[in-house]
């Protein structure tokens, strides 16, 4: 196992969003090869190699973009007025002003944490959303811990719930569906005297409106709504993810996009802040 393979591993495995770069094909004179790799994350580090730093700051840039929409991208890396690649429909191009005039094509893959189920309930009904959600590549927590949860189901039926609604609620859980009829979830809820913003974040009765008898179709109908708060109502499905990832500038000299950090070459110039890709662009910029 290389390297970056062995990191990409170690990340997964502790719930750290990062992005896999690999370098899908590349036209010389470039210094990275097809089937070089790095993982970058959300501070803007990468690890690994996928070219250097004119094809590393653009590298950097997207990935951020696929960590926030959380959508793969294919990024082409090209020399200003070199032949280009064949279209591909879908990809980023960027120009790359370095002098090495090579160019790239490198497919970003953005690994987030997946999401996380609480489950409360030791229930038929509780049994089957923890199957099926373990099939949906849900993580199924069922210790009373909702930090980080996606979305909480309360399958007691009677036991626990008011106390399981109350946790999921001050933890920050955004759909927490309790499994009951309409009349009994309704004076649950009541009874918990919920603010309006809370009382929106819970679903009761559990589950789309599907007909469900047995406790599979419940859980079916519980987990397709659950999906649907996911996928078209936009919960958010990442806690992990930093709620603000690194401030983004373009070059003023040669029009890349760079991160700011501390390392990032800068200069203020009549109370504007100006940032580079390289001290040459810098040193250009100020002797303009």
């Amino acid at each position: 196992m290389t390297t970056i393979a062995r990191r990409t591993q170690d990340l997964t495995v502790s719930r750290a969003p990062f992005v896999h770069a690999t370098v899908v094909r590349a036209q010389d004179p470039t210094s990275a090869r097809p089937g070089d790799d790095a993982v970058i994350l959300p501070d803007g580090t990468i690890e690994g190699f996928v070219g250097g730093m004119c094809a590393e700051n653009s590298v950097r840039a997207a990935a951020l973009d696929t960590l926030r929409d959380g959508k793969a991208l294919l990024l082409r890396v090209l020399p200003d007025g070199a032949p280009a690649f064949p279209d591909t429909p879908g990809a980023r191009v960027v120009v790359n002003p370095c002098h090495s005039g090579g160019a790239l094509e490198i497919f970003l893959r953005p690994v987030l944490p997946v999401p996380v189920l609480g489950l409360v309930g030791d229930t038929p009904i509780g049994a089957a959303v923890a199957t099926l959600a373990a099939f949906l590549d849900f993580e199924v927590a069922a210790s009373g811990d909702f930090s980080g949860a996606t979305a909480v189901v309360v399958a007691g039926l009677g036991k626990g719930e008011q106390d399981a609604i109350r946790a999921a609620l001050d933890a920050g859980v955004g759909h927490v569906a309790l499994v009951a009829s309409r009349k009994r979830g309704a004076a649950v809820l009541d009874e918990l005297a919920l603010s309006d913003a809370e009382r929106a974040r819970v679903r009761t009765p559990a589950g789309l409106e599907i007909g469900a008898r047995s406790p599979q179709e419940i859980a079916l109908s519980i987990m397709a709504e659950v999906v649907r708060a996911l996928r078209v109502d936009g919960l958010a499905s990442s806690p992990a993810l930093p709620a603000a990832l690194p401030q983004q500038a373009v070059d003023p000299v040669c029009g890349m996009t760079v991160l700011v950090g501390p390392d990032t070459p800068h200069v203020r110039i009549d109370g504007t802040d100006h940032w580079f890709c390289c001290p040459g662009c810098r040193d250009r910029h100020v002797a303009a």
